[in-house]
């Protein structure tokens, strides 16, 4: 039995010309970045869907802009990705002008244990 592929993030074409296909565990982490990414009501028929992390990074980077984004992470996870993944643990912190989100993970349908790691460049 071949593992079902998901149409990869962001969008393109594959070699063959047809939409380009992922694993399981690419389209996980692909799931993470566009939640972390997205700002609530971008999505019309989601509206609140998304963490919005660029909105904390306009202005200097401290502990409380980390600790912040952490709990967005945290409940955006157990919000919306809760049927994909278990066992979510997020660390957030500051490198310059970025935060580096590191998430790992346990993917439910699989028992996989995954994570990643997405940076979230600011303006200070």
């Amino acid at each position: 039995m071949t593992a079902p592929l998901y149409a990869d993030f962001p969008y393109r074409f594959g070699a063959d010309g047809l939409t380009a296909r992922t694993t399981r565990a690419d389209h996980v982490r692909d799931l993470l970045e566009q939640l972390l990414f997205t700002r609530p009501g971008e999505r019309l028929t989601r509206p609140q869907l998304g963490v919005g992390l660029g909105d904390l990074l306009f202005g200097p980077l401290n502990e409380e802009v980390a600790a912040t984004a952490q709990m967005l992470v945290e409940l955006a996870i157990q919000q919306h990705l809760s049927r994909e993944i278990s066992e979510a643990r997020v660390a957030v912190r500051i490198d310059g002008s970025a935060l580096l989100i590191d998430i790992a993970y346990r993917i439910v349908a699989t028992g996989e244990a995954g994570e990643t790691t997405l940076r979230a460049e600011g303006t200070a």
